[in-house]
């Protein structure tokens, strides 16, 4: 069986907040709340698309999707009809993506099983990387 995901919540971002401010939590709670609702009340309310970028962190966007006029159900493999409607999207800043294209043996982490990556060092992921960010 897997090991589940630790789930974090708006109160361990209020904790965050109040850490790097150096106040106490309830005085960060209100504002992480404040700003959560307002992008949420923005993207709800976008008529029909809309754009929210937040430098250094990325970009949330509602998007219109097309009506699926061919779709079938899986259960009763009936074809249905589905109309065009809003979706989110979110795309991570510059900075997010290369954090995050870190290699886990570099950062420390346990490689997944049957990953390809496996079978190699820490030294030997960084030298694989290095070489394709330079274009060899």
């Amino acid at each position: 069986m897997t090991k589940r995901v630790p789930t974090l919540t708006k109160k361990d971002v209020a904790r965050r907040v109040a850490k790097l401010r150096g106040r106490p939590i309830y005085k960060s709670e209100p504002w992480v709340s404040a700003v959560i609702d307002a992008i949420r009340e923005l993207m709800i309310e976008a008529d029909p698309e809309v754009r929210i970028e937040l430098r250094d962190f990325g970009v949330f966007e509602v998007k219109k999707t097309k009506a699926k006029p061919k779709a079938r159900n899986p259960k009763t493999n009936e074809t249905v009809f589905i109309p065009s409607r809003r979706k989110t999207h979110f795309k991570p800043s510059k900075l997010m993506k290369e954090a995050l294209q870190t290699p886990l043996a570099e950062l420390g982490y346990s490689i997944p099983e049957g990953s390809a990556d496996a079978n190699f060092t820490a030294a030997e992921l960084a030298t694989l990387v290095n070489s394709r960010a330079n274009g060899n």
